[in-house]
């Protein structure tokens, strides 16, 4: 009978590298135990059988950018419902381009940092990255937003402009932004600055009730066809 041994010496053994090297391989995802994959270079083995994949690449492992797509319900500022349940393994859309190796350590201290009302749905960042954290915080008035909101209701003469510019609450004046019709119920509304909560006042504002609303865009990463409850990984080449 064989001692137990932690994973990382038993690929230093299978593969002649460093004990750094095998806990990079074991924690990309790349080293599998009896055919499965294992993360933890702590994990121990015996007897199983341990093989590294052919592809294996000594890369440092990135921290994850992951795009959910909302449904309505869910909660983005610590509910009772949130929306950080929808992500998991199985809700990872199969049509994902991003080329990332999934990972479990991909799903774990995920944070939100650009809300989205409750009743809200659409497109919803949670990432591990620092510099998407204060891109979407501490830069987020120099980063283009975009709803599509579907109201009922009869809009006040010179409506659409003063939605465009001119609202005033509580003595602020509302920033300028881009808001047009893209059917008979439904805005477009396009902006910098402004929180997504404002929308319902500012469409109250005008005659206007708001019946849904979906985040289509945040700067340059669109929702497309993303299924709602589905999420995907950003991919190493997109920007916000």
């Amino acid at each position: 009978m064989t001692e137990p041994v932690r994973l990382a010496k038993r690929v230093v053994a299978l593969t002649q590298c460093s004990r750094r090297e095998a806990e990079q391989y074991i924690e990309g995802g790349w080293v599998k135990v009896d055919g499965q994959v294992v993360e933890e270079p702590q994990f121990m083995v015996d007897m199983q059988s341990v093989e590294l994949d052919p592809n294996a690449k000594l890369i440092p492992t990135e921290p994850a950018t992951l795009v959910l797509h909302k449904p309505v319900g869910y909660d983005t500022d610590g509910g009772p419902n949130p929306a950080s349940a929808l992500v998991t393994p199985d809700t990872r859309s199969p049509d994902d381009a991003s080329g990332v190796l999934p990972l479990k350590r991909h799903l774990m201290r995920l944070t939100s940092p650009l809300s989205l009302p409750t009743q809200a749905s659409g497109l919803l960042i949670f990432t591990q990255d620092w510099r998407v954290t204060r891109k979407l915080t501490e830069d987020i008035d120099r980063v283009e937003q975009e709803f599509v909101v579907d109201v009922e209701g009869t809009l006040i003469p010179n409506g659409l402009a003063l939605l465009n510019h001119g609202l005033r609450f509580n003595n602020y004046a509302m920033p300028p932004i881009k808001v047009s019709w893209q059917s008979e119920q439904r805005l477009r509304f396009a902006f910098k600055v402004l929180q997504p909560s404002q929308i319902e006042p500012m469409c109250l504002a005008v005659g206007l009730k708001v019946l849904a609303m979906k985040r289509l865009r945040v700067g340059r990463i669109p929702l497309a066809k993303l299924p709602p409850g589905q999420w995907r990984y950003l991919a190493p080449g997109e920007r916000i």
